[in-house]
């Protein structure tokens, strides 16, 4: 009997574009569930949306001088195209713009206000009298009281995870003005959470104590422990959902008050275009709900949005929140705001049609219970060792010899011996490995037993070898090739939550799409026989290509000047230093110089020896550019030189004069020169 599942991935947030970052947290696991569910029969919501209030976005729209809706509408189309062509099957994808979302979600505060579970109390709020606002958390910044980060929102502090009350930031500033804020009164709605503690104690603490991943547990057990207190679920803003109360006026829905709701919404939205009730999806007991979030969303989904549907009354709980750890980049964390991240729509467009590889990598490498380390040369590793050398390796070998030998022809098995008994007896027990991985939201451990699969393959046809059997005994070649093709066929199917793509292009190779004989998850596990004997299978197409190291070289230097970038992007100006006379400036002779000779001082990585003809005579003036220049790159080249500068021995050799250099904004030196050729030796005024 299939069974009803609500599958919700956390709602991106639309100021930027999707990353690998949310891809490996969220995405990735929730399409794997999600395809998996369906595969084995069960009836499955897969709800998800765009998250576009809050302040970060009407920070965006200030920065970009447009309007908080025209970046909403850029970066829901973004994300939503992007989900598309990397293949995440949502059934539904939303909005929390839309007209259904602010419905939903003010029906869903006026029930909890009419049932008095709010707290309506007048409190101080920072704020800023040049901007003339109340600051929202994000609007904040500034020392985190618990790990000191200098750099913490109001909110959140992103260095230690904690969650913050803009009041309590040390030094607090705006963001909007950077001036210090002050305490003023204003009316807020709260959600008293200490109210709940005591049923969330009993429903995640006790109930939830061995079926929910650790670190999950751990953080809200953190939390429970601490103590709960009120939360405020209205804002003082003009970008959101209007409060609808009384005093209400010019306050929206807080965010993490409204964000959640977007789930509910987004199935609303999902029904009705279905004709289907949305109800039994939220209401039903015998509904499983899933909430597939990254770890800094867990205090959300595991305690204030469990307190809101337990306080609405007719809502189920969640089932489970697997969420994951972050994602670091080459090392590093990354960080949207510094471009240190490989964007989704980027890599759909350097790597077309290699969606699967990347699934295949976050998932290998997932950071299920702790933070993990994406780096290129893993990912061009999982390509050319697994995917390539393995799982594609195994299917190119079995159907161009099945080609070779039998026009493509699925041949006739005789007697088994004993090695393909163990063999086929296998593949019906891997669903069920699969399977108990996937149960347990170990997707990483799922991908590898599925690469156990092909690698049984490969060793199969390694230990039996057909082309060599093929000359003394082809009754034996026929029943290895059959054994073999009902292994690829087990593939074609296991494979397809994770590599949905290679699975639709393996089953059309195999020509089980439209011709009766594909197979469904439950039957791998069950039937004697995947692809029969006198079955046509088609021509043989490489399922992965190899990465080369250039490719990745590329995309590393990509990274690099991103970080260049925003360096400099971000370079403070030097301050003017101590003002000077006109006769203090007359001392400076500069001229215009051509360099001659150049060569790197040994032992050195950053000196370079120039030979340099400065009119009047010609010198050696040793400079720090051997990082950015060859020597054969600087010869001939016209450049400003002091050469009045008193000499200075530099590892021994006597430098006399300096260059003038600068840089761009990618941080790359430049000369500073003429910019057209003239006579060495005039002199620069």
């Amino acid at each position: 009997m299939s069974k009803r599942y609500t599958i919700t991935a956390a709602l991106p947030y639309t100021n930027g574009p999707i990353h690998i970052g949310h891809l490996a947290g969220v995405y990735v696991p929730a399409d794997i569930y999600a395809r998996y569910k369906r595969l084995t029969g069960n009836d499955v919501a897969f709800i998800c949306g765009s998250d576009e209030h809050g302040v970060p976005i009407t920070i965006k729209a200030k920065k970009e001088g447009v309007t908080p809706q025209d970046i909403v509408d850029k970066y829901h189309a973004n994300i939503k195209k992007s989900f598309e062509d990397f293949g995440i099957t949502f059934d539904n994808y939303s909005r929390t713009s839309a007209k259904i979302h602010h419905d939903t979600a003010q029906e869903f505060f006026k029930t909890l206000n009419d049932k008095g579970e709010f707290i309506e109390d007048v409190t101080e709020q920072l704020y800023d009298a040049e901007a003339n606002q109340f600051l929202a958390d994000r609007f904040v910044t500034g020392t985190c009281p618990k790990c000191g980060n200098e750099e913490a929102y109001g909110d959140q502090c992103e260095s230690c995870g904690s969650s913050l009350n803009a009041t309590d930031l040390i030094n607090p500033k705006s963001a909007i003005t950077g001036n210090v804020p002050s305490l003023k009164e204003t009316k807020h709605w709260f959600l008293p959470l200490d109210k709940h503690e005591k049923f969330l104690k009993e429903w995640i603490l006790k109930d939830h104590k061995k079926d929910w991943k650790p670190n999950v547990y751990g953080q809200v057990k953190s939390w429970i422990d601490d103590g709960l207190r009120p939360r405020a679920v209205t804002r003082d803003l003009d970008w959101g959902i209007p409060v609808p109360a009384s005093g209400g006026e010019g306050k929206v829905l807080y965010v993490w008050f409204d964000a959640p709701i977007g789930y509910i919404s987004s199935t609303k939205e999902w029904a009705a275009r279905e004709g289907k009730d949305w109800e039994p999806y939220w209401k039903d007991k015998d509904t499983k709900l899933v909430h597939f979030i990254g770890k800094d969303n867990i205090v959300f989904h595991c305690i204030i949005f469990p307190a809101m549907l337990k306080a609405e009354g007719s809502y189920i709980l969640p089932d489970n929140v697997p969420a994951n750890e972050f994602l670091n980049l080459e090392g590093k964390k990354l960080s949207t705001s510094k471009n240190w991240a490989v964007w989704l729509p980027d890599y759909l467009q350097d790597f077309p049609n290699m969606q699967d590889v990347l699934r295949y990598a976050l998932t290998a490498n997932a950071p299920e219970s702790k933070d993990n380390d994406f780096t290129w040369k893993d990912f061009q590793a999982r390509n050319n060792n697994e995917l390539v050398a393995i799982f594609g390796n195994f299917i190119n070998r079995v159907v161009v010899l099945t080609n070779k030998y039998y026009e493509g022809v699925v041949p006739e098995a005789s007697e088994f011996s004993e090695i393909d008994n163990e063999t086929l007896a296998a593949i019906k027990a891997y669903p069920a490995v699969i399977e108990s991985s996937i149960e347990r939201y170990r997707f990483r451990e799922a991908s590898q037993e599925l690469m156990s699969l092909a690698r049984l393959g490969n060793k199969y046809l390694a230990d039996e070898e057909p082309w060599k059997l093929i000359k003394t005994d082809e009754v034996r070649t026929k029943t290895i090739l059959f054994v073999a093709l009902q292994i690829s066929s087990a593939l074609a199917t296991l494979c397809e939550p994770f590599l949905p793509f290679t699975s639709t292009k393996l089953k059309d190779i195999l020509s089980v799409s439209s011709s009766g004989v594909q197979n469904q998850w439950p039957d791998i596990s069950t039937k004697d026989v995947l692809l029969p004997s006198g079955h046509q299978i088609g021509k043989g197409e490489l399922l992965f290509s190899k990465i080369e190291d250039k490719t990745i070289e590329e995309q590393l230097e990509k990274l690099e000047a991103s970080k260049r970038a925003n360096e400099a992007a971000n370079k403070t100006i030097e301050p003017q230093k101590d003002i000077i006379t006109f006769e203090d400036f007359t001392k400076l002779d500069m001229r215009v110089g051509t360099i001659l000779e150049a060569e790197k001082m040994p032992k050195t990585k950053k000196l370079l020896i120039l030979k340099v003809d400065t009119g009047i005579d010609i010198r050696t003036i040793v400079s720090g550019i051997a990082e950015s220049f060859t020597p054969e790159e600087v010869v001939g080249k016209q450049v400003t030189v002091l050469v009045n500068l008193a000499p200075r021995a530099l590892r021994g050799v006597e430098s006399e004069g300096m260059i003038l250099m600068t840089e761009t904004a990618e941080g790359k030196l430049v000369f500073v020169n003429p910019g057209t050729t003239v006579k060495s030796g005039l002199q620069i005024s």
